[in-house]
């Protein structure tokens, strides 16, 4: 274990005698049995055998509360602690074994609760240390009786740690050139343990008293209020917080900060709060709005009111994700929570409201109620997403959240239908797996089964489980089968009156779940779900009244001819509620698929029917015979005939199906030509998303005659649309969005009327020094246009060094990477290493974006295989960042020979014992990708020669 003595460890040994214990409950913990005999012995640690030999705690000693003293010192960036934490023995034992990673531990000592008062020395407890396991035994003299309670006092210090995990150092540069230090903490999912030993497991709640020592010109912030400040001896001052509700580990917080803060106080008087550095302090007042806002609706939602007095939200200048919903103290990465007016686009607006949507919910799920453990980090993050739409829909309707939301399931599938997609709900032991586990699955796919499970149950029932939920397991654990269960039975325990359905006046609720005369169990439903990987593909054959249906698997890059079909298949079906409308009714349809094939009787005949309304269910549909052609003709006479929903659902499904093999390209670019008629922007965007993304596929591939032609068809076909945007930022959030996206990609053609617009506002943008304030919405486009210039690059990057927008350095920074100039790219890299001019925490951005240009992507994907190690210094193997850097510069290749050096680049890695299931996801990615294009490279040559 690496450490660092301190030259003078303050002296907070007295607070064992000043801190007063608080009364808390017992905690019923889910334990693992002390193992007995010689399989209990692990690799000797301090010259003696450790013994626990499980990478999870044992349950014989559980937490009640914590009593923690820290002193970050800002100057020599190291930190002393002093923990008392209150246990009780639920077994007897000699040992007590806890999480400590990094921290060298000065002196234990155990007490008996009952001679807390007196002169009683305490017991000096042996540390034996566990580093693989990131754990500490304390060896007490004799055994610890079970059904008592102890107190552990532990003596600490380490350095303040310098990534983005633990107990960290953040610095900022303020406006006058000073370089400014705090000391911040992120836990989840097992980083507290860097901070202070702990059991660091989220099943192991207790109570925390937090005390931070600060200098005078600081402040301190914790998950409570601020209780008392004490001024010690030379100066220093001591704040003390509450006492903490019952909770885990990974939700403790703590800033050691110099910053300013907005305030404002909720109508059930929660007072909330927004702090970022005193620069930023004016790009805070929305976030505050918004987040009044949002608490206030959740209160209300679940029905439960917020348990603290107080709520922080806080924009920490280093942060590797995007937030931390820390109990009563949000961490935010600044891009995630400020806003500036003057250089935030609409996109920009609605991902601070949804993060800050998306922390609040977590308040409820994941705080109140937290996943027993992370192999069901989903009960967490998949609802927590699924919330967003929930609560900005209400908040925020003008920011037309609901038509984002479709994008969530669409990243969703692109992931789950790959072979190395992974189950919800997905066993994960290690930090690494755990870590693994935040990924697109466990948000993304977990939010869209909600919502296709809040559109089967309806709204009113749906709310009424969560809240059953909620309430029932509050400040304890939970798993999946406690959600089903309280999805299913949504009344209260004395409402029930027969069954494990309940009643009500007017009819039994259990009907809800009935369908086609089937009552259908939520559990054994959700459980195909969230137990088994992998996307639905519903086949539909319309025979005269006769609907066939058929279920399969649905696999990208896999064929009905490949030998390894029929096994990917096997054994993977689900219960899919299935909903469709015909030519003849509005009415929506309702049909539970809980068989391989199965068949439906309309009545009366039908000129079309459509599945999946709205894209509300988590599933691809494939309409056989010539269902797809009767679509397109649909389309082509009158699109209206299907919501905005449905075509977007239409198009996707629709290259989904090419990459399947189920349906030919040349099928799916006709369905899109209609679209020179589409009026719904969110259509519009998905429809030419596809055809974008072929030109970047072309373009890096060099296939110049493909890239040309669809430039040019491109640029005709979409001319009227493009011709009209405007350089502004007015209209609805929906037009907004598609003017900065259509605009971007117009200069990206080298559409002449888009470029010179864009070099005419650039020029007076830097004459005026940068101080010209243009439309945020056209930011990114214009300072990509000039980017191009040598004399506008140098001029974006001074300008971006000194930029106190974050908004503002994002557009900046994304410009400076589309330069073909190979030496400015490297110059980027080496920035983002410095870790100066560019921060650490965007280098992973970086990198992802100079791959995303042809000139610069093997220039990103060299430079990762030879700078790994130096790249795993700056974060962990199995962290966002990383998974982010290893994803952009690798799944956009489509050659056999790049296949070939990744697939060498990562056995490398696996020999040093750096194993990553994303690796899996990207093998898999390329693979698809070379055999896409190999199937369809001469139909997209052809289609688009007979459309020009």
């Amino acid at each position: 274990m690496h450490a660092f003595a301190m030259a003078s460890l303050c002296r907070i040994c007295s607070l064992v005698v000043v801190l007063q214990l608080l009364h808390v409950y017992s905690l019923g913990i889910y334990g693992f049995k002390h193992q007995t005999g010689k399989d209990n012995v692990t690799s000797p640690t301090n010259g003696k055998p450790f013994p626990w030999n499980k990478m999870r705690l044992p349950g014989m000693v559980v937490p009640i509360q914590y009593d923690l003293c820290v002193h970050p010192n800002l100057t020599t960036v190291h930190f002393t602690g002093l923990e008392r934490i209150e246990i009780f023995v639920r077994e007897h034992t000699r040992f007590i074994i806890l999480h400590s990673k990094g921290l060298e531990i000065t002196s234990a000592v155990l007490l008996p609760k009952d001679d807390l008062g007196s002169s009683k020395p305490g017991k000096q407890l042996q540390v034996l240390e566990h580093p693989a396991h990131e754990q500490i035994a304390l060896q007490a003299p004799e055994v610890l009786t079970a059904g008592q309670r102890y107190l552990v006092v532990i003596e600490f210090h380490a350095r303040l740690a310098d990534g983005f995990d633990g107990f960290y150092k953040s610095t900022y540069k303020a406006r006058d050139g000073e370089t400014r230090i705090i000391a911040t903490t992120d836990f989840e999912p097992t980083s507290a343990r860097m901070a202070f030993p702990c059991f660091d497991e989220p099943s192991f709640k207790a109570n925390f008293a937090i005390t931070i020592r600060r200098e005078r010109k600081h402040i301190a912030l914790s998950n409570m209020p601020k209780i008392k400040t004490i001024e010690l001896e030379g100066g220093l001052l001591e704040d003390h917080f509450d006492v903490t509700v019952k909770m885990s580990t990974y939700l403790v917080a703590y800033i050691v900060c110099d910053f300013k803060s907005v305030q404002a106080t909720t109508s059930s008087g929660i007072k909330l709060s927004i702090y970022a550095s005193p620069d930023k302090w004016s790009q805070t007042h929305y976030a505050l709005e918004a987040a009044v806002k949002l608490l206030e609706f959740y209160e209300k939602y679940f029905d439960i009111s917020f348990p603290l007095p107080k709520l922080d939200l806080v924009a920490i200048p280093d942060f590797q994700s995007g937030a931390m919903e820390n109990w009563g103290l949000i961490t935010y990465r600044e891009t995630s929570l400020l806003y500036d007016p003057k250089t935030s686009s609409a996109f920009d607006k609605l991902w601070v409201t949804r993060v800050i949507g998306h922390e609040l919910a977590h308040q409820w799920f994941g705080n109140l109620v937290t996943m027993e453990w992370w192999n069901d980090i989903w009960l967490n993050e998949g609802f927590a997403r699924f919330m967003e739409l929930v609560s900005v829909s209400a908040t925020y309707s003008e920011l037309q959240i609901e038509d984002y939301f479709l994008n969530v399931c669409f990243g969703a599938i692109s992931r789950d239908s790959l072979n190395s997609s992974h189950p919800i709900s997905n066993p994960a032991e290690t930090p690494t797996q755990i870590k693994e586990m935040f990924d697109t699955v466990s948000y993304d796919k977990g939010a869209c089964i909600l919502k296709m499970l809040q559109d089967f149950l309806s709204e009113a029932v749906f709310q009424k489980g969560i809240i059953h939920y909620l309430k029932k397991y509050s400040y304890r654990n939970a798993k999946n089968d406690d959600l089903w269960n309280s999805m299913a039975n949504t009344c209260s325990e004395s409402d029930f009156s027969s069954g494990n359905f309940c009643y009500t006046a007017s009819r039994p609720l259990s009907s809800t779940f009935s369908h086609m005369g089937k009552r259908t169990e939520i559990e054994e439903m959700m459980n195909t779900w969230t137990l088994q990987k992998g996307i639905p593909l519903v086949l539909v054959k319309c025979e005269g009244n006769t609907l066939r249906l058929r279920q399969e698997r649905f696999l990208k890059g896999v064929f009905e001819e490949d030998p390894e079909w029929a096994n990917l298949q096997s054994r993977y079906f689900w219960h899919i509620p299935l909903t469709y409308v015909t030519s003849s009714s509005n009415t929506v349809h309702r049909h539970i698929l809980k068989t391989k094939t199965d068949t439906l009787e309309l009545e009366g005949e039908v000129a079309w029917v459509k599945f999946n309304v709205d894209m509300n269910g988590y599933y691809i549909v494939h309409y056989e015979g010539n269902g797809w052609d009767n679509i397109i003709k649909l389309l082509d006479q009158n699109h209206t005939l299907f919501s905005h929903k449905d075509r977007v659902n239409l198009i996707h499904n629709a290259f989904q199906l090419v990459s399947a093999g189920r349906l030919s390209l040349d099928t799916a670019l006709d369905l899109t030509r209609y679209l020179r008629r589409e009026s719904s922007n969110v259509v519009l965007l998905q429809g030419l998303g596809y055809l974008e993304m072929f030109y970047h596929m072309m373009e890096r591939r060099n296939i110049s005659d493909v890239t040309e032609n669809l430039k040019r068809y491109i640029l005709q076909h979409f001319k009227p649309v493009i011709d009209k945007q405007t350089w502004s930022d007015e209209g609805s959030v929906s037009d907004r969005m598609l003017r900065s996206a259509l605009l971007e990609l117009a200069c990206e053609l080298q559409y002449p009327r888009c470029i010179q617009k864009a070099n005419e506002l650039f020029s007076k943008w830097m004459g005026s020094g940068g101080t010209l304030n243009l439309p945020a919405d056209v930011l990114k486009t214009v300072y990509s246009v000039g980017a191009q210039s040598i004399a506008g690059w140098n001029y974006l990057l001074k300008q971006y060094s000194l930029s106190m927008s974050g908004a503002e350095k994002n557009k900046i920074l994304y410009a400076l990477t589309t330069s073909r100039h190979c030496e400015k790219l490297t110059k980027l890299i080496e920035l983002g290493m410095e870790g100066e001019v560019i921060k650490t925490q965007d280098l992973a951005a970086l990198l992802n974006a100079i791959a995303r240009n042809p000139e610069g992507q093997g220039l990103a994907w060299n430079f990762v295989r030879k700078n790994w190690n130096n790249l795993l210094k700056k974060f962990e193997l199995a962290s966002f960042s990383i998974r982010t850097i290893i994803v952009g510069t690798t799944s956009r290749f489509s050659s056999k020979d790049k296949l070939e050096e990744v697939k060498h680049f990562f056995k490398s890695l696996e020999d040093q014992g750096s194993e990553l299931k994303i690796t899996e996801v990207v093998l898999e990615t390329i693979t698809k990708n070379i055999r896409w294009l190999k199937r369809n490279l001469n139909s997209l040559r052809n289609w688009l020669l007979n459309n020009l």
